[in-house]
């Protein structure tokens, strides 16, 4: 049985040496590998996690599940293989996720590490698992810049973030996001990390409409540090096309004199230009100071297509 297109991800498979923490082990989305466009492989220890956009075959699903087995008999022949299979289909606003375990287990509840750091994921009953591995470096820059800051982190989702500003030693981090689910999550994160700790006392948690509560976040700032990082497309709620714009427009008010900002924006589809475009138009006394490098695993054709996160300042500020 040969399966041409799959030899970039069976030689992924193959070398792959997964450390510790979680971490991308093929990223086919970046266009790199030919024929693999459509493949993603990630590892949230001790479960190899795949996913496919779109529709596999069977003898493609049994090629890789072989390769997975030999590999995991060879890395760590005393541990049975835990491998989960997710089909998203199709493609776009209105996706949705089949997710299967094709062998092994997977931990309940199940925590993994990144940066010292410990996070709550959920491999089979969400589309999302808990924690976007793209943002590794991110997190890295506001734990870097978070010392004795307040910051603001909106669209939090699990909190993750957060978790990287207080161990940062954040004073303060307030936590902004509509949906309920993913908060709760964000407070087991913080528990993991911090409980009976000072940084445990120092995260708030808001289940709130953004747009329909700017007074209310704006009157617990000023922020040495605010984070955006909206979903691209979230119908009823963000489209980032439409609404990116009115989150720069409150920017300004949110920051102290020598704040930051991070804009964080993951759509293919919009190009880096459209953020500094926005930025220009709605909060022109702010620039950009500099684009956060994706981490090597997420290496991409094209920067515009990939994982944009921009740092942002007043004019004339510090550096």
């Amino acid at each position: 049985m040969t399966q041409h297109h799959l030899h970039p991800l069976i030689h992924a498979i193959a070398q792959a040496l997964p450390g510790p923490d979680a971490q991308r082990l093929f990223h086919g989305r970046g266009g790199l590998y030919p024929g693999c466009e459509d493949w993603v492989l990630d590892f949230y220890p001790p479960v190899w996690v795949l996913t496919k956009f779109g529709e596999a075959s069977p003898e493609e699903t049994q090629l890789i599940g072989q390769a997975l087995a030999q590999r995991q008999a060879q890395i760590a022949p005393d541990q049975a293989l835990n491998w989960v299979f997710q089909r998203r289909q199709p493609d776009g606003p209105s996706s949705r996720a089949v997710t299967e375990l094709m062998a092994g287990a997977v931990p309940q509840p199940h925590s993994v590490t990144e940066l010292g750091a410990r996070y709550q994921v959920q491999v089979l009953q969400a589309q999302n698992r808990g924690l976007f591995l793209d943002m590794v470096g991110g997190r890295h820059w506001v734990r870097a810049n978070a010392k004795h800051a307040r910051v603001l982190n909106l669209f939090a989702y699990t909190c993750s973030f957060s978790v990287a500003a207080l161990q940062g030693d954040a004073d303060l981090v307030v936590n902004l996001d509509m949906a309920s689910g993913p908060m709760t999550q964000g407070r087991e994160n913080h528990r993991l990390n911090f409980a009976g700790s000072p940084q445990e006392k120092r995260a708030k948690f808001l289940v709130h409409d953004l747009f329909s509560s700017w007074g209310k976040v704006t009157r617990m700032g000023p922020y040495d540090l605010v984070i955006m990082d909206p979903p691209s497309f979230q119908r009823g709620s963000f489209v980032a096309s439409k609404d990116y714009p009115r989150l720069l427009r409150r920017l300004p008010d949110l920051l102290t004199d020598d704040g930051l900002a991070l804009l964080c924006l993951n759509a293919p589809e919009i190009p880096e230009a459209f953020l500094r475009e926005a930025l220009a138009a709605e909060a022109p006394e702010l620039e950009v100071r500099e684009r956060l490098p994706n981490p090597p695993a997420f290496a991409d054709i094209s920067s515009d297509r990939a994982l944009k996160v921009l740092v942002v300042g007043r004019k004339g500020g510090p550096a």
